[in-house]
């Protein structure tokens, strides 16, 4: 007999079956609650404990640090794979044959190419615009280049779909960095691979030879494969339940950027360099900034330590910790805010407020780290965050499409005015 939970409302006993996960997680199925119940909702702010849909895509357990993406653990993946594996992966559920990555890559590359109009889009920016705000209109200014509907029915019109935003995404993310940097837009090089044609687009300037350096490409593969998919996040969420309306790929990616711009979401790394900014200002003292960060009556907050899922130490972190290092020694990079950087970790992993607590830096405190010695600036740090997260987004969105999930329409507990009579504007 299958599992059932029971639930006694105004004297009404109703019962609900209990699903069971692939890593035997269990949640019950209360979707005819409202029904059931005679309007009986539940309420829970933030969905911490709502499961919003069943999703065969990526596995996450916080308290054992445990990442992974279709069975693989990240960090074989890390180790093994590269970018546009691991994105295959995601979207069409297997790592790709020899075959299929080279097709994969190839008709990314055919795809690459962005209309010229786009430019007369971008050139409507300010210097001053945020290069998120950019990226986010630009994502979503693709759709009137493109304006037919995806047959989401139709395996050829979901895969031209997809290989499309792989390859326009890196172009317009590069272009949004030139665009703040004042820089001539670059169009890249098809004889590259996805990540150093990125980087090339992101940093080749028109009076240099621009030289790829091995070390600093595989730290950025890596941070792109880190942050590849992420469970139901906040931007995720947003992608699903924008699609679910039969918004289209580039609609809902679009919004999916918006929310992944927000400081607790993907502007985590840029509030981590602007915190050691204010403790360089302050004199770099990071003993005292521990004890602030210990101090409950202090309203400093130690960005860059501790996950909000992660009770454990976080799998990315430990990963792209290594990439730092090798980026930080490969640049030799002298910068008094990295100082402070590794200042904050040494002393957070040896004491034991933090220790016990398992506040220990995440990948938000690393990737901002790498970013700031590859001279890219904190404006960019969530553009870089958003072109890792594309697959995820994709995948998510194509499954969300292939299971024929309802439009996501959330209820709410009403706290406003009881009914009440219109005054005249003279009687108020």
């Amino acid at each position: 007999m299958a599992d059932i939970a029971i639930l006694e409302v105004n004297g009404k006993r109703l019962e609900f079956p209990v699903i069971k996960g692939a890593e035997n997680e269990l949640a019950i199925d209360i979707k005819t609650l409202r029904a059931a119940s005679g309007g009986v909702v539940t309420i829970d702010p933030g969905y911490k404990n709502t499961g919003s849909c069943t999703s065969a895509i990526t596995f996450l357990n916080g308290e054992e640090g445990i990442l992974r993406y279709r069975g693989y653990s990240i960090e074989e993946l890390a180790d093994k794979a590269d970018f546009l594996e691991v994105a295959y992966l995601l979207i069409f559920g297997e790592l790709p044959t020899a075959a299929q990555l080279a097709k994969f890559d190839a008709d990314i590359k055919a795809e690459a190419h962005v209309d010229e109009d786009v430019k007369k889009i971008l050139d409507g920016f300010p210097k001053t615009a945020h290069p998120m705000g950019v990226l986010s209109s630009l994502t979503s200014a693709l759709i009137a280049f493109n304006p037919d509907s995806v047959n989401v029915n139709s395996e050829e019109d979901m895969y031209n779909a997809i290989v499309k935003i792989m390859g326009k995404f890196p172009v317009l993310t590069a272009w949004a960095h030139r665009k703040k940097m004042g820089l001539p837009l670059d169009y890249g090089d098809d004889s590259l691979g996805y990540v150093e044609n990125f980087m090339k687009m992101m940093f080749n300037k028109p009076n240099k030879e621009y030289k790829a350096n091995s070390v600093i490409n595989n730290s950025i593969d890596k941070l792109l494969i880190l942050h590849a998919d992420h469970e139901q996040n906040c931007s995720t969420s947003t992608v699903r339940i924008v699609g679910s309306s039969h918004a289209g790929l580039y609609a809902s990616i679009s919004a999916g950027i918006s929310a992944l711009w927000g400081p607790l979401h993907g502007g985590a790394n840029q509030a981590v360099i602007e915190m050691l900014e204010d403790i360089k200002a302050d004199g770099g003292d990071t003993k005292k900034y521990m004890a602030k960060a210990k101090d409950k009556q202090d309203p400093f907050r130690l960005m860059g330590f501790g996950h909000r899922v992660y009770k454990n130490f976080d799998p990315r972190a430990k990963i792209i910790k290594v990439a730092a290092d090798d980026v930080l020694g490969a640049l030799g990079v002298e910068d008094p805010i990295l100082e402070i950087a590794k200042g904050l970790e040494q002393e957070a992993l040896s004491d034991s407020y933090f220790v016990d607590r398992k506040l220990y830096p995440n990948v938000d405190f690393y990737s901002g780290i790498i970013y700031r010695a590859l001279g890219i600036p904190t404006e960019m740090f969530t553009p870089m965050f958003a072109l890792g997260r594309l697959p995820g987004w994709i995948a998510q969105w194509r499954e969300m499409r292939l299971q024929k999930e309802p439009i996501g329409r959330p209820r709410q507990i009403y706290t406003g005015e009881n009914l009440r009579s219109f005054k005249d504007v003279s009687k108020r």
